[in-house]
């Protein structure tokens, strides 16, 4: 099973390559159960090759639902302290189901593979990833590495676990390109102004006029008195 190009799995925890699945363009990547199946997958919750013939709506729906909950409950940790509300749904999630217990198996290149000894159960999912979030929550070390992307528009948080704790974007490169490229057309755009000889408006606007009106320009009775003197 292939994941959609769309899907992410670099936030460093499950819970919040769960959270990740939605804001950002596009704004919703759980759009149907293929699209979750791939997530599971791609998750590490289930091995690629899992039967996931049970997979419909009703599993879309509830793991929007945790998304969301985890969503609020990782924001606000991060700006405070989320509610007790919240923290006892999650605590709810994470006590709902057993998480599905992989097998080791043999293949037939006599390796070990990791497999389900049969469908996956929801309730056991949602628990897996509830539980995620709870081990985060709780790990003091986890929590002081989250952070939110300083990309415009995005607000994905993930563990920044790099050296000296400089990781700035959730991914180098789309937000961190994108504010690459932002910054040179703002650099380019300041070199323009500033070899035209008219002053820089801090934060890359238009030239400041004089007097503080628009540049002037030529109307067309100006014009033509202009030309006829030949000017």
């Amino acid at each position: 099973m292939a994941a959609p190009c769309d899907l992410r799995f670099d936030c460093g925890r499950i819970c919040l390559d769960l959270v990740a699945t939605t804001g950002g363009a596009p704004a919703e990547r759980l759009t149907g159960p293929e699209q979750l199946s791939a997530w599971l997958a791609g998750a590490g919750l289930v091995p690629y090759d899992a039967p996931l013939d049970g997979v419909d709506g009703r599993w879309v729906a509830r793991f929007r639902a945790l998304r969301e909950l985890l969503r609020r409950v990782v924001h606000d940790e991060l700006r405070g302290r989320a509610t007790d509300a919240d923290l006892a749904l999650l605590n709810s999630a994470a006590a709902a189901g057993a998480p599905p217990a992989l097998h080791a198996v043999r293949t037939a290149d006599g390796a070990l593979a990791a497999a389900l000894p049969g469908p996956p159960d929801c309730a056991g999912l949602l628990a897996a990833v509830a539980r995620d979030a709870v081990g985060l929550l709780t790990d003091t070390m986890a929590r002081g590495q989250l952070r939110q992307c300083a990309g415009e528009n995005c607000s994905v948080v993930y563990l920044d676990t790099s050296r000296g704790r400089r990781r700035r974007w959730c991914s180098s490169e789309v937000c961190g390109n994108r504010e690459r490229v932002a910054r040179h057309r703002r650099r380019t755009m300041r070199q323009r102004v500033e070899g035209s000889g008219a002053p820089v408006v801090p934060g890359g606007g238009a030239p400041v006029v004089p007097g503080g009106g628009a540049p002037a320009v030529p109307g067309p009775a100006t014009a033509v008195k202009n030309i006829s003197a030949g000017r």
